[in-house]
């Protein structure tokens, strides 16, 4: 008899495709069930997909990215690295990489700077979202916002409180990741510090968004009506 699994599908939009229905949220399925998630088939008969290659992406983004942190160096970046290595890997441009202390005015220097130079397309932020002192970043980004995105900060908190693997539980209202239009209309993220909240902001949200393929709509084909 073959057994039964219950999977938890809470990275939309997951659609699977059992043998004789369609759902969406929670799934009773079979093993011998192939899973379909964007048109894209991403496991096989035997076991839900945990790591799905990005192919490269058919429309680079220019992205710089900025690590905030009064700690950590090159050497110890890791959520800069993991976030480097994704966008390096899809196929994106980085255009810089950097590691600033929880500084109020060095942050929105730096920022300011990068929205001024004509081929910013994308600013990623981690760290200084939380909710203490000197979590600034969130703060001064949606204060250079001229269009605030909330979803990305409600997304993101919802996949923080509900991913199957990387879930913090109610923990994930603490924090105030955004997200919006900045200067030179250049987007915007603002991650947590964390690798694990960086692998996800990009691994269920990011990846997608900034890929110009991705349906039914995206970041990037709005890129020439910004300035409309």
């Amino acid at each position: 008899m073959v057994p039964r699994y219950f999977v938890s599908a809470l990275r939309y939009p997951y659609t699977a495709h059992t043998l004789d229905y369609i759902v969406h949220v929670r799934l009773l399925v079979r093993p011998e069930n192939w899973y379909v998630r964007d048109g894209k088939q991403i496991a096989g008969p035997t076991e839900m997909a945990t790591d799905v290659s990005d192919p490269m992406v058919r429309r680079p983004v220019n992205i710089r990215l900025l690590t905030v942190s009064d700690t950590r160096t090159a050497a110890t970046d890791t959520s800069g690295q993991l976030l480097e290595d994704r966008i390096v890997r899809a196929g994106h441009t980085l255009l810089e990489r950097a590691i600033l202390r929880d500084d109020l005015l060095a942050i929105e220097e730096r920022l300011q700077s990068w929205c001024k130079t004509g081929d910013t397309e994308v600013i990623i932020t981690s760290g200084g979202t939380g909710l203490t002192g000197r979590d600034v970043t969130a703060d001064i980004m949606e204060r250079m916002f001229e269009k605030s995105i909330p979803g990305f900060g409600e997304l993101f908190r919802y996949l923080s409180y509900a991913h199957p693997t990387h879930s913090v539980g109610t923990s994930a209202l603490q924090s105030r990741a955004t997200a919006g239009l900045g200067p030179q209309k250049t987007l915007m993220f603002a991650l947590p510090g964390s690798p694990r909240a960086c692998e996800l902001a990009w691994d269920e949200i990011l990846r997608y968004q900034l890929d110009i393929d991705h349906r039914p709509c995206n970041f990037v084909s709005l890129f020439p009506r910004f300035n409309e």
